[in-house]
């Protein structure tokens, strides 16, 4: 834990001071550095990781509903941004973008290991797979073309934008029809390795995203709490798994590592499609932000107990 917080802060921090010292220059290279994410090691890394993983009956049934939960999540984040607070569709978007995805890997990984023990980091792996990866490769991607700015006009438009800048889509497909040896465990663990990596990188994103907005080059910290922040905060952190619990009840005896990974706030991928579609920097930012923060917090005062 206190390895992944100072990864947080210090790749924030850099973005922030590379954005006020070289402005040009910091947004150019968290551009590049998200799109070499996107196009070159997402890829790869979905591939051998969604090859690798077996889903059993038992953990089928939690990871379906969780699919509703999410969605529901979304729709109720869309009704808010765009019927309540009546916000431009490329905010609306990225707060949607922000429900739908969530930080399962890199910061869910290391909580499911530090509180409910490294046993249970299989069915981590399997949530993640099972309910983040679509979130991501078909939610977050799908939104992005639909309410981006860059994303084109028209329905064709945006179907062809949401096709040709989702390579990690066509990664997923393959793994799910490629054999078992195709994802060698070294592979694997190499891949997840890489992932880990990423998190400076998204994080230094998140940092540049909020200089580049602040009034006057004078970055806010912590940074304010918008209604679209709030609103986030509320599908995402504490929406999301209220639903996950309360329609599993019925049904099954719902794995706590489940409700733990559906907890994980607003994932650092959602500034991956931010940039790519043209959804809103400021707004996807904040809400990484302040859910991150919220999450460690209490992740934090739950070591302890």
């Amino acid at each position: 834990m206190p390895a992944i917080i100072a990864a947080i802060l210090l790749s924030a921090a850099a973005g922030i001071w590379a954005e006020h010292r070289y402005p040009e220059r910091a947004t150019a290279l968290s551009r590049r550095s998200l799109l070499v994410v996107l196009y070159v090691v997402l890829p790869p890394t979905t591939f051998f990781n969604l090859a690798a993983v077996e889903f059993d009956t038992d953990h089928a049934g939690g990871i379906v509903i969780a699919w509703f939960a999410v969605a529901i999540a979304a729709s109720v984040a869309y009704l808010i941004g765009s019927r309540l607070l009546r916000l431009p569709a490329y905010v609306t978007g990225a707060m949607v973008t922000c429900t739908l995805v969530a930080n399962t890997g890199y910061l869910g990984y290391p909580l499911v290991a530090a509180l409910l023990g490294s046993d249970m980091l299989g069915e981590g792996v399997a949530y993640d797979i099972g309910v983040g990866v679509p979130a991501l490769l078909i939610g977050g991607f799908a939104v992005g073309a639909a309410f981006g700015t860059s994303a084109g006009e028209g329905v064709r438009e945006r179907s062809g934008a949401f096709f040709a800048r989702n390579l990690p889509l066509y990664a997923a497909i393959a793994a799910l029809l490629a054999p078992d040896s195709w994802a060698p465990s070294l592979a694997v663990d190499i891949s997840r390795v890489i992932v880990v990596l990423i998190l400076p990188v998204g994080f230094f994103a998140v940092g540049t995203a909020l200089a580049h907005d602040s009034d006057e080059g004078e970055v806010k910290l912590p940074p304010p709490i918008t209604p679209p922040t709030i609103a986030v905060t509320f599908t995402k952190v504490l929406l999301l798994p209220a639903l996950l619990y309360a329609l599993s009840l019925p049904f099954i005896d719902l794995p706590s590592t489940y409700l733990l990974m559906a907890a994980m706030p607003a994932g650092l991928n959602s500034m991956i499609v931010a940039h790519a579609y043209g959804l809103d920097l400021e707004t996807t930012a904040e809400a990484i932000t302040w859910t991150t923060a919220l999450v460690v917090a209490a992740a934090l005062v739950a070591s302890f107990v």
